[in-house]
């Protein structure tokens, strides 16, 4: 059983042993004179302002958290819709769709909270 994935574990071995070659070549290879000008932050070519190490909004991180939790949601829901009509023809098409409705519910009760606290909203 665990001979099936050889192929898989010699590639991943190749992989890893590849990207950490490839770093070190890069380190040794590589220039190393350092000045201002290469070590400033490079925004989409624009000049930085302040501190390329400014701290973010917790609001930023609670909005990326709310993605997250929809991505993971559609991420559910994508099997559950390619399988439906298999649930329907074993009569259980309803009990499903009970289950599904009531996940989405929680999920749009949850948003709605969100909404109603202000996490969507930016200053």
């Amino acid at each position: 059983m665990l001979s099936d994935f050889t192929p898989f574990f010699i590639q991943l071995l190749i992989a890893i042993g590849l990207s950490f070659t490839l770093l070190k070549a890069a380190a040794l290879i590589g220039p190393k004179r350092a000045n201002t000008i290469k070590m400033t932050s490079y925004e989409s070519g624009m000049d930085p302002i302040g501190s390329a190490r400014d701290r973010y909004s917790v609001k930023f991180y609670l909005v990326a958290m709310i993605f997250i939790v929809f991505d993971v949601e559609v991420v559910f829901l994508y099997p559950w819709a390619v399988s439906y009509s298999e649930f329907l023809d074993a009569g259980v098409g309803l009990g499903v769709m009970s289950v599904v409705i009531l996940f989405v519910i929680i999920l749009a009760i949850g948003l709605l909270y969100d909404i109603k606290k202000g996490g969507l909203e930016f200053d």
